[in-house]
């Protein structure tokens, strides 16, 4: 497994290959990068907000890093196998699992070499004015069953690429984004998690302890261990760390706040170590995020 010390040599990179096979619908006829400039356009999508979405089978050399991204991302994996970036390190991603990665942050993706990767994802545009389709309990990566979600592009695509018609276009839409949303508010999630993490959220800089948080969800602190490493794949307090990284990044792209302000903003009161904790999750320092848009 990589360490984030390796996300340092990653820059601005889409490689496709000559074995990669991607179909795509996109939002808007103005967008003209080379990789998306034939496919069909299909206006409907702004309703989401959602920017393109397609279904892909990547082979090695493929990799694809946006050094920041302006809306959430979000692949599914059907098949195979490919690695993406998360939480500061290169992270396997397989089939049967999905992952959800939040604005303002690095995005990288890449085919593991002699493995077939089928996956499908959806790009999303960031608006201040609409809520954001992540809360602070939605899972980064994890189980999900991305096939329906796969059939769905396909239906939208092959329907944006023929006749068009509205009706049909927005049906799939729909499944698009409510298969989308089951992957970032699940059903089954435990309604102590959510409230506890939407306290979080909206308090990151308070200085937040296992036993406080516990206490906050009604449950032990063994309990609550094993309930955030089922539904997050993460301990509770490296959720906290997760929250107060992903609002520090949203702080720098969004605001001309100093560095300190930010720090104090989501709990460090020292602002090096707010520096070295969020080079490690996000993979570079502060000042360079910023520097970055």
């Amino acid at each position: 497994m990589h360490t984030p010390a390796a996300i340092r040599e990653l820059s601005e990179t889409h490689t496709l290959g000559d074995r990669t096979i991607c179909r795509v619908a996109k939002a808007r006829a103005e967008d003209r990068r080379p990789w998306i400039r034939s496919a069909p356009v299909c206006s409907m999508l702004a309703a989401h907000r959602i920017a393109h979405a397609g279904v892909m089978t990547a082979h090695h050399p493929y990799r694809v890093v946006r050094m920041h991204q302006g809306g959430l991302y979000f692949l599914a994996c059907i098949e195979g196998e490919g690695r993406v970036l998360v939480d500061g390190r290169w992270q396997k991603c397989g089939a049967g699992m999905a992952v959800a990665l939040p604005p303002f942050m690095v995005n990288a993706f890449e085919a593991v070499k002699d493995r077939e990767w089928k996956c499908c994802w959806v790009r999303y545009e960031q608006q201040p004015e609409q809520k954001p389709i992540l809360s602070s309990s939605s899972p980064v990566m994890a189980r999900y069953d991305g096939r329906g979600l796969w059939h769905a592009i396909e239906g939208l695509v092959a329907e944006a690429s023929g006749i068009a018609l509205p009706a049909a276009m927005f049906h799939w839409i729909e499944l698009v984004q409510n298969y989308v949303e089951r992957f970032a508010e699940p059903w089954q999630q435990d309604d102590r998690l959510w409230r506890l993490w939407e306290k979080v959220s909206a308090n990151v800089g308070h200085d937040w302890t296992l036993y406080e948080l516990a206490a906050e969800a009604h449950v032990s602190a063994e309990h609550l261990r094993r309930l955030c490493r089922r539904s997050l794949g993460r301990s509770p307090m490296h959720h906290v760390t997760w929250l107060r990284m992903r609002k520090a990044a949203e702080l720098l792209s969004t605001t001309p706040l100093k560095v300190e302000t930010v720090a104090n903003a989501v709990g460090y009161q020292n602002a090096f170590v707010f520096s070295n904790t969020f080079k490690k999750w996000i993979g570079w320092r502060p000042s360079e995020h910023r520097g970055r848009r």
